[in-house]
């Protein structure tokens, strides 16, 4: 067999059906896609590669998807930090977006979020913020996958005056993105307390037309909840789901705030639920009941929200979150073992995005989106289950090699395709700007 690409590790865990570890395997890859994923024994002497790697004391897993992120947001990371949520939104987030937000904000936010991501191993990300178009050129051009956030906001902004501008702009999106091979796009209503119920429902009829899903906060803290009460005399599940809005393509961000009869409606609808803990947790938004959903047969994906709110985009650090929490919430120390941490933030977030035919997985026929850490370090040595290392003992700074499409994006954990020295020094200018009239 001939392969473009040969890469041989200690370890992979492909995340198939079985959850298995396949001890000295290699992946075999050649335009752009998985070929075959084999012992190494045989692939030495079955596959004649143009490239081999070889990669001792590493285990290889598929691109980590950040299936909730708001980018350009690492520009404000630490601005306001010990604050309740709406106190960090109304005096501090949003008037600084509204004087600071535009193009370029979002092009210096953006590539210094893909700078963060690749370096810790993410491959794929789901935003939502201001000036799509700018997010997909950076992200495009940095060679990594993203589903862009088409944002609809009842408000005006920089961006559009109303929610049907908004969505016109959202629909251009689209049509330009229609056919990338790394971009994506959902429709993304910021929450029920930002957009109407018209808005919501041309949304929601626009989606079904273009088969595209949709992005969208819901029972983020407890406020929200008791806000909807008030003003619509129901909570804000009940609201989008009298309105037509839940089904699998859709995706409930945060969910904090559930009750029992919720958690059967969602795994009944099929909606998904991506959990954001680290955000959560800063913001005292309260817990989602992640144990819970997966026992519901809820499809639960793992995001890091913003830099703003969380501090980081670092995946790794979201899955050890989420698999300790949600033993403590739930009593249960077997509650979210590792695998299912690793699930959450590879395969369950792929199927959240409709993409889980192309990636979230190691499997022949799909997207090269490979990972690879060195678990050759001191905290993450002895090895005995290389799963439980990564979840619970591995850093981002362990990340080494990251493909995309068979192509490598990191290299020796410097990036390929991203001028790391300008975009640092563009952050550096925009925190002085913002730290003035903060």
């Amino acid at each position: 067999m001939q392969a473009e690409l040969l890469i041989h590790a200690s370890w992979i865990l492909p995340v198939d059906a079985t959850d298995s570890q396949l001890d000295d395997h290699a992946i075999a890859v050649s335009e752009g896609r998985i070929q075959a994923v084999l012992p190494s024994s045989e692939a030495r002497a079955s596959i004649e590669a143009q490239r081999v790697v070889e990669l001792p004391e590493h285990v290889i897993v598929p691109g980590l998807i950040n299936a909730h992120t708001h980018a350009a947001m690492s520009l404000m990371r630490g601005l306001a930090d010990d604050l309740p949520l709406m106190t960090w939104l109304h005096e501090h987030i949003w008037p600084t977006e509204q004087r600071w937000v535009d193009p370029t904000f979002v092009a210096d936010g953006t590539r210094l979020a893909v700078l963060e991501m690749l370096r810790g191993g993410v491959t794929c990300y789901n935003d939502m913020y201001f000036h799509p178009e700018v997010s997909a050129q950076v992200t495009a051009e940095a060679g990594m996958r993203a589903v862009v956030g088409m944002l609809v906001i009842d408000f005006p902004s920089s961006y559009a005056v109303d929610a049907d501008g908004y969505i016109t702009k959202g629909l251009a999106l689209h049509e330009q993105y229609r056919d990338h091979p790394l971009i994506r796009v959902a429709f993304a209503p910021h929450s029920p307390y930002t957009v109407s119920d018209a808005p919501l429902t041309r949304v929601r009829t626009l989606a079904d037309q273009l088969g595209i899903p949709i992005h969208i906060h819901v029972h983020e803290t407890r406020d929200e909840v008791v806000q909807s009460l008030r003003d619509h005399g129901q909570r804000p599940f009940a609201r989008l789901d009298g309105l037509g809005f839940l089904d699998p393509a859709v995706l409930a961000i945060h969910m904090t705030q559930l009750e029992d009869d919720e958690i059967e409606r969602l795994a009944a609808t099929g909606t998904h639920v991506v959990h954001c803990p680290e955000s959560n947790l800063k913001l005292a938004s309260g817990f989602c009941p992640v144990a819970k959903l997966l026992d519901a047969g809820v499809n639960v994906a793992l995001g890091t929200d913003s830099a703003a709110s969380n501090n980081d985009l670092n995946m790794l650090g979201e899955m050890r979150t989420a698999a300790l929490l949600a033993k403590s919430i739930s009593g249960s120390a077997a509650a979210v073992p590792a695998s299912a941490a690793l699930r959450m933030a590879t395969i369950n977030g792929a199927r959240a995005l409709g993409l889980d035919e192309e990636i979230g997985s190691l499997e022949p026929g799909k997207a090269a989106d490979i990972v690879a850490l060195d678990l050759g370090d001191a905290h993450t040595q002895p090895v005995y289950h290389p799963i439980s290392q990564l979840v619970y003992a591995a850093s981002s700074s362990q990340v080494r090699q990251v493909w995309i499409n068979g192509r490598q994006v990191l290299r020796d954990a410097t990036p390929t395709q991203i001028d790391i020295a300008d975009t640092l020094s563009r952050a550096r200018d925009w925190g002085k700007r913002l730290a003035a009239s903060d």
